[in-house]
């Protein structure tokens, strides 16, 4: 993290969209006065939503916003790796997962396809569609490999399929999100294989208690409950 530096390619000016700034407002509420500063990881993240990464002059927009030096934005925006301090592609921001699971399964061979389709990672395509990069666990470690795009899982992948989700991002039409091979979940590939007798579930296996196991006695004298 202390090679993380703001892009060199940066823009003029920045404004804050009129409803990043309703909700910027309304994280500034929910602290006390003179606590604004607590909002600051919030509306970071409200800018990098509506630009795709934070710029030197939305750092300075945030820092005024809060009465914060612009230094402490600063830090808080480069200390957190989900924060892009650089441009990220128009269609598609993919970060691959490259942790034990993932690569078991074959993350490896995503990333270096994304590298041979879109070129080195941590930068754009010489389209500016997309930026990829290398992530640790996402939590979707079920369903490895896994990469985020945009702001959603697409899991189950190989190079094949991977490659007709990038192209479908290029042409503006995305997929659902979700397992590329129609899993619900984590569920098994072809569904349950066990546990599947309806009759474990329906309570036709049920059977009456008579007594509660490990219910503690009554004391001698008292009386029985009501039935």
């Amino acid at each position: 993290m202390s090679v993380r530096r703001l892009s060199p390619n940066q823009p003029a000016s920045f404004e804050f969209s009129a409803e990043t700034k309703k909700q910027a407002d309304w994280w500034i509420s929910k602290f006390p006065a003179g606590r604004q500063q607590s909002a600051v990881i919030p509306i970071l993240w409200l800018v990098q939503k509506q630009e795709g990464w934070v710029s030197e002059p939305a750092i300075r927009l945030i820092a005024e916003l809060l009465g914060m030096a612009q230094i402490r934005v600063l830090e808080v925006a480069t200390f957190y790796t989900m924060f892009m301090l650089e441009p990220v592609g128009s269609h598609a921001l993919v970060q691959v997962c490259g942790t034990t699971p993932c690569a078991l399964r074959g993350a490896n061979e995503l990333m270096a396809h994304c590298k041979k389709r879109l070129g080195p990672k941590d930068h754009l395509s010489a389209d500016g569609k997309f930026y990829w990069q290398e992530v640790e666990c996402l939590g979707a470690c079920s369903n490895a490999p896994m990469a985020a795009i945009n702001d959603y899982y697409y899991e189950d992948l190989t190079v094949e399929t991977l490659d007709q989700v990038l192209d479908e991002f290029a042409a503006g039409k995305p997929r659902a999100p979700g397992s590329v091979i129609g899993r619900s979940g984590s569920a098994p590939e072809g569904g349950a294989l066990t546990l599947s007798d309806a009759s474990l579930y329906d309570g036709t296996r049920a059977k009456p208690i008579k007594s509660l196991p490990n219910a503690p006695k009554p004391s001698k004298g008292a009386k029985e409950p009501a039935q």
